[in-house]
């Protein structure tokens, strides 16, 4: 809101690409350069999206949660205000509940003034950052980045997490033959224990409920001690 700085919301940016957050909203934006701020680093298509808005009330017009930041200060409140660690946790249900991300706003002012009552007057509620005392005040790059982790930190940042698979049926038994196979040439697995002893490494494995690319690296490092003690005929094999 009323941005005076582009390197800052260049900053404020780079923070939403960092956390997975890809939509950015602009109210009365000091300088139309803001779109080529250099401190975007890694984030000049999220930048160049962004969205221009006369008001507050159009920036929000399609929002089903607003929650306004504020250093608090002297200034008197009548709003419900929480710490960053109590909101974050709002929105987190929030965010979990709504399958239209886009319909919660986190609204920062400028870097002078803050938001104003009129500003605020379109939040739901407000939400600080605890600073200490005698410096409230933060750059809005920073502001955004520490309640943008906040938010995401217990959750999952959309984008963030590297996808995974199970391991298959397949991959696990083959783990498991190479593994009972190593039991045996060693001559842990006695004859008279021998079917116990495979139903145990059976659970075992399973237990573990391994994906798939874990799996595939466990079959290769046994592929390689079974080679070493002679249980087949190279690392490739068995």
């Amino acid at each position: 809101m009323n941005a005076r700085n582009p390197l800052n919301i260049g900053a404020a940016a780079r923070a939403m690409s960092n956390f997975g957050v890809r939509r950015l909203r602009v109210v009365n934006p000091y300088a139309v350069a803001f779109r080529e701020a250099r401190s975007a680093v890694g984030a000049a298509e999220l930048l160049a999206d962004a969205e221009e808005y006369e008001s507050v009330a159009e920036a929000v017009a399609d929002c089903t949660l607003v929650v306004g930041t504020t250093a608090v200060g002297h200034r008197e409140l009548h709003h419900p205000l929480r710490k960053l660690e109590a909101g974050a946790r709002l929105i987190r249900k929030r965010l979990a509940a709504d399958k239209d991300k886009d319909k919660v706003a986190l609204l920062f002012g400028s870097e002078r003034y803050g938001l104003s009552n009129q500003d605020l007057s379109h939040c739901h509620w407000l939400m600080t950052v605890p600073t200490r005392s005698e410096h409230t005040s933060m750059n809005l790059g920073q502001a955004v980045a520490v309640c943008i982790y906040e938010i995401i930190r217990r959750g999952q940042a959309p984008q963030a997490k590297e996808q995974t698979r199970p391991g298959r049926a397949t991959e696990i038994e083959r783990l498991t033959v190479k593994l009972l196979d190593i039991l045996q040439t060693s001559g842990y697995i006695k004859p008279r224990e021998a079917e116990a002893t495979e139903e145990k490494v059976r659970r075992l494995i399973r237990r573990m409920n391994l994906e798939s690319r874990d799996a595939q690296l466990w079959l290769g490092m046994l592929r390689q001690i079974a080679w070493k003690i002679g249980s087949s005929e190279g690392p490739g094999h068995g």
